[in-house]
């Protein structure tokens, strides 16, 4: 809630500020976003025992990332393309007329940057004497989060109309949500399947749609240590790997498919790239999102345990 508070401070200040500040205000996204992506690989590196459990867990954490994000990708596509065609906001890059589109063929280089920082912040973090200096700003990402949200709030607030466009899509508002969460349960379900897990252990790890720190703790006190590292990895691969696949499937399906790849984090980490690929109408579109997910995360855990 605190993270939408913000967004919409930020729109407020956006909607009076001079068209020339706010063609800066990208500078300001681009700065934040890395400094998060840095900040979330330290705090990675500075875990002593994250190493171990990826070697340990690998495989099975692998299976339910993959499918639960396939999953809700495939649910939410599917849904948007046929059932809701009008629900399709333009992606950066492409060209609005009555033809085909052309589609940008390109990497951005932001996809490399964030892995790149993602990286350098894993080796600060496992490198004594700069995890030391730099551990403080581990525990101040909530203020860099905010900031970013800040400036998210700015754009969105110098694109006028955003929120009347919302409130046309009426009840498709919560169908992605929806989506992202059919999605992830029945991939969860065919990890377990696969994998020989109980079926609510399965459910659970695959409902945590993200939300890595309390999926992992959560599990770990309702089922056991070695289910709850799955869930703590998994859902973290989860996050990473929307940093590398968000460029990919904005350019191959739609911006509702980018968001429903994030999951929960679509409403903060993940949000300035989405943001990037998309347009300041599915960012607002991405917070909503994220707000529903989380609300149900804890919900789900609960219910199948």
């Amino acid at each position: 809630m605190t993270t939408l508070l913000i967004m919409f401070a930020g729109a407020l200040v956006g909607r009076f500020l001079p068209t020339r500040v706010r063609a800066k205000n990208g500078f300001a996204q681009f700065f934040f976003t890395l400094l998060l992506i840095f900040s979330m690989g330290l705090g990675l590196g500075l875990q002593e025992d994250f190493f171990a459990q990826l070697a340990g867990l690998g495989l099975h954490s692998f299976l339910f990332c993959l499918l639960p994000t396939a999953g809700s990708a495939l649910v939410v596509y599917a849904g948007t393309r046929s059932l809701t065609p009008h629900m399709g906001p333009a992606l950066k890059g492409h060209a609005e007329d009555s033809g085909p589109r052309k589609r940008k063929t390109t990497l951005d280089p932001m996809m490399f940057y964030a892995i790149g920082v993602l990286v350098l912040g894993v080796g600060c973090g496992v490198t004594p004497g700069l995890s030391t200096v730099l551990q403080p700003l581990t525990l101040h990402s909530d203020c860099i989060l905010h900031l970013l949200m800040f400036s998210v709030g700015i754009s969105v607030g110098g694109n006028r109309g955003i929120l009347a466009k919302l409130r046309n899509y009426g009840g498709h508002v919560v169908f992605v949500p929806f989506g992202i969460l059919a999605g992830s349960l029945l991939g969860g379900a065919l990890c377990g399947l696969i994998l020989r897990y109980p079926p609510h252990q399965a459910l659970s790890i695959g409902g945590g749609l993200g939300w890595y720190s309390l999926a992992g703790v959560s599990i770990s006190s309702l089922a056991d240590v070695s289910t709850g590292g799955v869930a703590f990895l998994s859902n973290l691969m989860r996050e990473i790997a929307s940093f590398i696949l968000i460029p990919w499937v904005a350019h191959h399906a739609n911006a509702y498919t980018c968001i429903a790849i994030a999951g929960a984090t679509s409403e903060d980490t993940t949000l300035p790239m989405i943001l990037r690929y998309s347009d300041e109408q599915t960012a607002v579109f991405s917070v909503l999102n994220g707000i529903i997910c989380s609300a149900f995360v804890p919900v789900l855990l609960s219910l199948c345990y």
